[in-house]
Protein backbone atom coordinates (compact mmCIF):
# COMPACT_ATOMS: atom_id res chain seq x y z
CA UNK A 1 0.00 0.00 0.00
CA UNK A 2 1.31 3.44 -0.96
CA UNK A 3 0.63 5.51 2.11
CA UNK A 4 2.15 8.95 2.23
CA UNK A 5 3.21 9.86 5.74
CA UNK A 6 2.77 13.62 6.28
CA UNK A 7 5.67 15.66 7.54
CA UNK A 8 5.48 16.83 11.16
CA UNK A 9 4.08 20.31 11.64
CA UNK A 10 6.57 22.91 12.79
CA UNK A 11 5.41 25.84 14.89
CA UNK A 12 6.87 29.31 14.57
CA UNK A 13 7.51 29.90 18.27
CA UNK A 14 8.52 26.35 19.22
CA UNK A 15 11.88 26.20 17.47
CA UNK A 16 13.89 26.91 20.60
CA UNK A 17 13.57 28.05 24.18
CA UNK A 18 15.42 31.26 23.35
CA UNK A 19 12.89 32.22 20.69
CA UNK A 20 9.99 31.75 23.09
CA UNK A 21 11.84 33.76 25.74
CA UNK A 22 12.48 36.72 23.43
CA UNK A 23 8.91 36.53 22.10
CA UNK A 24 7.61 36.93 25.66
CA UNK A 25 9.88 39.88 26.30
CA UNK A 26 8.79 41.58 23.09
CA UNK A 27 5.15 41.33 24.23
CA UNK A 28 5.53 42.19 27.90
CA UNK A 29 8.01 45.08 27.79
CA UNK A 30 5.84 47.46 25.69
CA UNK A 31 2.90 46.62 27.95
CA UNK A 32 4.37 47.42 31.36
CA UNK A 33 7.37 49.57 30.45
CA UNK A 34 6.44 51.35 27.23
CA UNK A 35 3.64 53.79 28.06
CA UNK A 36 0.60 54.23 30.25
CA UNK A 37 -1.62 54.11 27.16
CA UNK A 38 -0.52 50.57 26.25
CA UNK A 39 -0.77 49.44 29.87
CA UNK A 40 -4.29 50.86 30.21
CA UNK A 41 -5.42 49.30 26.94
CA UNK A 42 -4.29 45.80 27.88
CA UNK A 43 -4.30 45.62 31.69
CA UNK A 44 -6.87 48.36 32.48
CA UNK A 45 -4.46 50.20 34.80
CA UNK A 46 -1.49 52.51 34.35
CA UNK A 47 2.10 51.51 35.06
CA UNK A 48 2.23 53.09 38.53
CA UNK A 49 -0.89 51.21 39.62
CA UNK A 50 0.45 47.98 38.12
CA UNK A 51 3.74 48.16 40.01
CA UNK A 52 1.93 49.07 43.25
CA UNK A 53 -0.18 45.96 42.77
CA UNK A 54 2.98 43.90 42.21
CA UNK A 55 4.48 45.25 45.46
CA UNK A 56 1.32 44.55 47.44
CA UNK A 57 0.99 40.97 46.15
CA UNK A 58 4.70 40.35 46.79
CA UNK A 59 4.94 41.86 50.29
CA UNK A 60 1.47 41.09 51.67
CA UNK A 61 0.14 38.32 49.43
CA UNK A 62 3.47 36.41 49.51
CA UNK A 63 3.40 35.94 45.75
CA UNK A 64 6.79 35.22 44.21
CA UNK A 65 8.10 34.77 40.71
CA UNK A 66 10.39 31.91 39.74
CA UNK A 67 13.31 31.29 37.44
CA UNK A 68 10.99 30.77 34.47
CA UNK A 69 8.35 33.44 35.09
CA UNK A 70 8.77 36.88 36.63
CA UNK A 71 6.32 38.31 39.14
CA UNK A 72 5.26 41.01 36.65
CA UNK A 73 4.46 38.41 33.99
CA UNK A 74 2.40 36.29 36.41
CA UNK A 75 0.27 39.28 37.41
CA UNK A 76 -0.04 40.46 33.80
CA UNK A 77 -1.42 37.03 32.83
CA UNK A 78 -3.96 37.27 35.65
CA UNK A 79 -5.11 40.75 34.61
CA UNK A 80 -5.39 39.75 30.97
CA UNK A 81 -7.57 36.76 31.85
CA UNK A 82 -9.80 38.82 34.13
CA UNK A 83 -11.06 40.96 31.24
CA UNK A 84 -13.21 38.38 29.42
CA UNK A 85 -10.25 36.96 27.47
CA UNK A 86 -9.95 33.30 26.55
CA UNK A 87 -7.19 31.26 28.15
CA UNK A 88 -5.99 30.13 24.73
CA UNK A 89 -5.43 33.73 23.70
CA UNK A 90 -3.37 34.32 26.83
CA UNK A 91 -1.36 31.17 26.09
CA UNK A 92 -0.48 32.49 22.64
CA UNK A 93 0.28 36.00 23.88
CA UNK A 94 2.66 34.87 26.64
CA UNK A 95 3.92 31.70 24.88
CA UNK A 96 2.89 29.57 27.86
CA UNK A 97 1.04 26.30 28.26
CA UNK A 98 -2.55 26.14 29.45
CA UNK A 99 -1.47 24.48 32.70
CA UNK A 100 1.00 27.29 33.42
CA UNK A 101 -1.60 30.00 32.78
CA UNK A 102 -4.19 28.31 35.01
CA UNK A 103 -1.71 27.66 37.83
CA UNK A 104 -0.47 31.25 37.87
CA UNK A 105 -4.04 32.61 37.76
CA UNK A 106 -4.90 30.60 40.90
CA UNK A 107 -1.71 31.74 42.65
CA UNK A 108 -2.53 35.42 42.05
CA UNK A 109 -6.15 34.88 43.13
CA UNK A 110 -4.98 33.33 46.42
CA UNK A 111 -2.56 36.21 46.97
CA UNK A 112 -5.35 38.73 46.39
CA UNK A 113 -7.52 36.99 48.99
CA UNK A 114 -4.67 37.34 51.50
CA UNK A 115 -4.72 41.10 50.81
CA UNK A 116 -8.43 41.50 51.60
CA UNK A 117 -7.75 43.59 54.73
CA UNK A 118 -6.01 46.16 52.50
CA UNK A 119 -8.37 46.03 49.53
CA UNK A 120 -11.50 46.40 51.66
CA UNK A 121 -11.77 49.77 53.40
CA UNK A 122 -13.53 50.67 56.62
CA UNK A 123 -16.52 52.89 55.72
CA UNK A 124 -16.92 56.34 57.20
CA UNK A 125 -20.43 57.87 57.36
CA UNK A 126 -21.34 61.18 55.77
CA UNK A 127 -20.93 63.79 58.49
CA UNK A 128 -23.39 66.50 59.42
CA UNK A 129 -20.94 69.15 58.21
CA UNK A 130 -20.42 67.61 54.78
CA UNK A 131 -20.24 70.24 52.00
CA UNK A 132 -20.19 67.88 49.04
CA UNK A 133 -23.22 68.68 46.86
CA UNK A 134 -23.61 65.02 45.94
CA UNK A 135 -23.55 63.58 49.47
CA UNK A 136 -24.58 66.28 51.96
CA UNK A 137 -28.21 65.14 51.62
CA UNK A 138 -27.36 61.63 52.87
CA UNK A 139 -26.32 62.10 56.49
CA UNK A 140 -24.74 59.02 58.11
CA UNK A 141 -24.72 57.23 54.77
CA UNK A 142 -21.83 54.76 54.43
CA UNK A 143 -21.89 54.38 50.66
CA UNK A 144 -23.84 52.83 47.83
CA UNK A 145 -24.60 49.24 46.86
CA UNK A 146 -25.43 47.62 43.56
CA UNK A 147 -25.42 44.24 41.86
CA UNK A 148 -23.22 43.32 38.91
CA UNK A 149 -23.57 40.42 36.51
CA UNK A 150 -20.15 38.94 35.73
CA UNK A 151 -19.79 36.40 32.93
CA UNK A 152 -18.77 32.91 34.03
CA UNK A 153 -18.36 29.45 32.53
CA UNK A 154 -20.35 26.70 34.23
CA UNK A 155 -21.39 23.13 33.52
CA UNK A 156 -24.40 22.34 31.34
CA UNK A 157 -26.60 21.49 34.33
CA UNK A 158 -26.04 24.97 35.85
CA UNK A 159 -26.49 27.06 32.71
CA UNK A 160 -30.26 27.47 33.19
CA UNK A 161 -29.85 28.94 36.69
CA UNK A 162 -26.96 31.18 35.66
CA UNK A 163 -28.59 32.62 32.54
CA UNK A 164 -29.63 36.21 33.28
CA UNK A 165 -32.40 38.23 31.67
CA UNK A 166 -30.03 39.29 28.85
CA UNK A 167 -29.36 35.67 27.94
CA UNK A 168 -25.77 35.66 29.25
CA UNK A 169 -24.27 33.04 31.57
CA UNK A 170 -23.22 35.05 34.62
CA UNK A 171 -23.02 35.29 38.38
CA UNK A 172 -24.78 38.03 40.35
CA UNK A 173 -22.32 39.82 42.66
CA UNK A 174 -23.40 42.38 45.25
CA UNK A 175 -20.88 45.16 45.90
CA UNK A 176 -20.82 48.06 48.37
CA UNK A 177 -18.60 51.10 47.79
CA UNK A 178 -17.76 54.21 49.77
CA UNK A 179 -18.10 57.72 48.37
CA UNK A 180 -14.60 57.53 46.84
CA UNK A 181 -15.30 54.18 45.14
CA UNK A 182 -13.49 52.03 47.71
CA UNK A 183 -15.00 48.57 48.24
CA UNK A 184 -16.18 47.76 51.76
CA UNK A 185 -18.23 44.61 51.09
CA UNK A 186 -18.99 42.12 48.33
CA UNK A 187 -21.03 38.95 48.09
CA UNK A 188 -20.23 36.64 45.16
CA UNK A 189 -21.66 33.24 44.33
CA UNK A 190 -25.28 33.87 43.35
CA UNK A 191 -26.39 32.71 39.93
CA UNK A 192 -27.25 35.28 37.26
CA UNK A 193 -30.95 34.40 37.41
CA UNK A 194 -31.21 35.48 41.07
CA UNK A 195 -33.01 38.77 41.70
CA UNK A 196 -31.12 41.61 43.41
CA UNK A 197 -33.58 41.61 46.33
CA UNK A 198 -32.86 37.95 47.01
CA UNK A 199 -29.11 38.58 47.02
CA UNK A 200 -29.58 41.56 49.37
CA UNK A 201 -31.67 39.49 51.81
CA UNK A 202 -28.93 36.88 51.84
CA UNK A 203 -26.31 39.56 52.60
CA UNK A 204 -28.40 40.87 55.52
CA UNK A 205 -28.99 37.40 57.00
CA UNK A 206 -25.33 36.29 57.11
CA UNK A 207 -23.18 36.31 60.25
CA UNK A 208 -20.82 38.85 58.67
CA UNK A 209 -23.58 40.81 57.06
CA UNK A 210 -23.67 43.96 55.02
CA UNK A 211 -24.62 45.80 58.23
CA UNK A 212 -21.24 44.95 59.80
CA UNK A 213 -18.64 45.10 57.01
CA UNK A 214 -15.30 43.34 57.68
CA UNK A 215 -12.65 45.44 59.41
Amino acid sequence: MNIRVPKPISYVFDNSVDERFYARLSNIRPMIQGSDVACLDILRMDRACFYKMCEMLRDVGKLQGNRNTSLEEIIAMFLLLSHDTKKRRTQLYFRRSGETVSRHFNLVLQALLRCHHILFKKPEPVSESCKDERWKWFKNCLGALDGANIKVRVGDKDKVRCRNRKGEISTNVLGVCTRDMQFVYDLPGWEGLAHDNRVLRDALSRKKSIESPPR
